[in-house]
């Protein structure tokens, strides 16, 4: 199970950094920087962002210093949550809805490294 969310969650930073940002299979994500950055084309800063997301999924698979991945992961998508939530709502795919599925993600990033990780390591 824990192998199955670890490889899980490097994947959804893969996707929404590598597919959606770079190359660029969802527009909607360079509209959002665009609009929050106050730029007329935010291109550049959205490949810098999906780079910076793929690197997350390198760093997430590497298990180097998983405890702080993960407290980077859990910052970093609720700091992004925030800012989506209050500046462009309406370009996002659930609209406000989106803050629930980034809780989720959150709990699953928590649930995989803190406690699954916990019982592994007294399992063995």
């Amino acid at each position: 199970m824990q192998k199955i969310l670890h490889y899980g969650i490097a994947l959804v930073w893969i996707i929404n950094g590598l597919f959606c940002k770079i190359l660029n299979l969802v527009p909607r994500h360079e509209q959002i920087v665009s609009k929050i950055l106050g730029l007329e084309d935010g291109r550049s800063f959205t490949v810098v962002i999906g780079a910076l997301e793929v690197l997350m999924a390198v760093w997430v698979l590497s298990r180097f210093r998983p405890k702080l991945c993960a407290w980077m992961q859990m910052i970093v998508i609720a700091i992004m949550n925030v800012i989506e939530f209050v500046s462009v709502p309406e370009l996002l795919l659930w609209g406000k809805f989106n803050s629930f599925f980034a809780a989720i993600l959150i709990f699953i990033i928590y649930y995989n490294e803190f406690i699954l990780n916990k019982k592994a390591v007294y399992q063995s």
